[in-house]
């Protein structure tokens, strides 16, 4: 008999979401992580729009717009001089959400909130250490003993212990040598949002504005042959000189250290996101440049995708085969996010001369043109992922034909009304639920159907002035993707027998 029905390794970003949106979809569930105390620092720095939107549809986004900085720009300098302003955090049809510049800890800890809200708290220095599954469940060892459950997901970071444990392979490359880092107190003649950016040669420096007052990242690479083992002094000496070569900004300026650090950049792919049992998820799974800021957004996608389909395979809804969507709608995303990024770090850094005089004469002036910038921040925010090619999201003529979002794409957060009348918005009924958008008041079969197949509590109905003015029903799975669209019943119950699984059990 199993301790519980899920054990997430590791209470990071990602483990805390996918533990939350397990909870909330009514699974138990224990979150395992080898620290003995919740980290104060962190690496990861942005918030994208998705991720502000998936932490909202977990009831944890809270405070953390209003304690975050709100990013407008990245100013880019060459040889000195400002050669762009890239304009980001506008609205545009597609983005209604700003990019948050503010600590992961900060994240973790809103994630940890909710989580307690709803009963768990973070096993705290339980390292998992080893993990045998058989057909029946997993048996989890730990530095104190041995817990048994049905599934067991790493999401323990680069080193994870579980995919070793589950011999699952971590193929990559290193993409460039090490960054340092440094938080610093720091009067910087710079403007609070946004974040500059000096490249000359194969030179470059970052300053990012954090919360607080006067509260910098400073970001640049390490000089070739540079010590590994280095001193916070020693480090932030190199950055603050890099910062006056490049900036013309006084070293004395930086009054404070508060943290450094060091880190190479890697690009690795998991060969598979499950085996049997055992599943992967975030940096787990995928590690790759953090340029872009896409590192924690991602990871979080992977848990709530992953999230509400354990969920119905936890308790009996699904068959064991959905799971396999999982790594199919998720893993493109990874590659995807891991080109890209490495794309941009070679661009950035300029590793040949080449490289250089085409990012300095081609590619930083492009980014003053409004369309280069729109394009590059509705990339960046994740808004534009979708999953139209995966097995969840069969093609049909009758989608080439639809306006407004096809099967797999992104629903918007809809202007919506409740059933007895009250107003709402399509993601805030989101969350551990389905949603089934109805154009017209009324009874209709498929609201029937989709209680039976996923469960009378996690089935809501709501109205919708309908955008694309189809008539047909909408159903919108938890992470706000388009299930299913049609009039007939006895097409969505086809459909969801389908995609869950013959052998469900209902």
């Amino acid at each position: 008999m199993s301790d519980t029905t899920v054990v997430v390794a590791g209470a990071g970003p990602t483990g805390l979401a996918l533990a939350c949106a397990l909870r909330a979809g009514g699974v138990p569930v224990r979150v395992l992580d080898a620290a003995e105390h919740p980290s104060a620092t962190s690496r990861a720095l942005g918030l994208q729009p998705r991720g502000s939107e998936v932490l909202d549809r977990l009831g944890a986004l809270m405070d953390l717009p209003q304690r975050s900085v709100q990013i407008g720009q990245v100013i880019t300098h060459v040889n000195g001089e400002p050669m762009a302003r890239l304009k980001v955090g506008g609205r545009t049809r597609l983005v209604t959400r700003p990019g948050l510049l503010i600590s992961q800890a900060e994240v973790e800890a809103r994630l940890r909130q909710r989580l307690a809200g709803l009963g768990v708290e973070v096993e705290w220095g339980r390292a998992v250490r080893a993990a045998d599954q058989d057909g029946g469940g997993v048996l989890v060892g730990t530095d104190d003993g041995e817990v048994r459950a049905d599934w067991l997901v790493g999401c323990d970071g680069a080193h994870s212990r579980v995919r070793k444990a589950a011999d699952i392979g971590f193929p990559g490359v290193a993409v460039i040598e090490r960054f340092l880092l440094a938080d610093v107190r720091a009067e910087l003649p710079l403007p609070r949002d946004a974040v500059s950016v000096w490249l000359r040669g194969n030179q470059m420096v970052g300053a990012f504005p954090l919360p607080g007052d006067d509260v910098w990242r400073l970001m640049a690479p390490a000089p070739a042959g540079m010590a590994e083992d280095l001193g916070p002094g020693v480090l932030l000496t190199v950055l603050t000189g890099v910062l006056e070569d490049h900036a013309r900004l006084p070293a004395v300026a930086v009054r404070e250290t508060l943290w450094t650090s060091t880190f190479r950049i890697h690009r690795r792919l998991a060969s598979t996101y499950r085996r049997g049992r055992i599943l992967l998820a975030g940096d787990a799974a995928h590690i790759h440049s953090p340029f872009g800021g896409q590192g924690l957004n991602t990871g979080l996608g992977d848990a709530e995708n992953l999230a509400w389909k354990l969920a119905l395979v936890a308790t009996g809804r699904s068959g064991t085969a959905l799971l396999d969507t999982y790594q199919a709608e998720r893993r493109p995303i990874a590659r995807e996010v891991l080109e890209s990024t490495s794309a941009m770090t070679r661009m950035v850094v300029g590793e040949t001369a080449l490289a250089r005089a085409v990012r300095d004469r081609v590619f930083v002036p492009l980014m003053n043109q409004p369309f280069v910038q729109r394009l590059i921040w509705e990339k960046s925010s994740q808004l534009k992922v979708t999953y139209r090619t995966g097995p969840l999201a069969p093609r049909s003529l009758a989608d080439w034909a639809t306006r407004g979002p096809h099967t797999g794409d992104r629903v918007p957060d809809l202007e919506c009304v409740r059933e007895e009348g009250t107003p709402t918005r399509l993601h805030a009924e989101l969350g551990s639920r389905w949603v089934l958008l109805l154009p017209t008041s009324g009874a209709h079969p498929c609201v029937a159907t989709a209680r039976r197949h996923l469960g009378d509590d996690r089935v809501m109905t709501v109205l919708t002035p309908d955008v694309a003015r189809d008539e047909r029903i909408m159903l919108v799975r938890p992470d706000a993707h388009l299930a299913w669209r049609g009039t007939s019943s006895a097409a969505l119950g086809r459909w969801l027998t389908r995609a869950l699984g013959d052998d469900q059990v209902r």
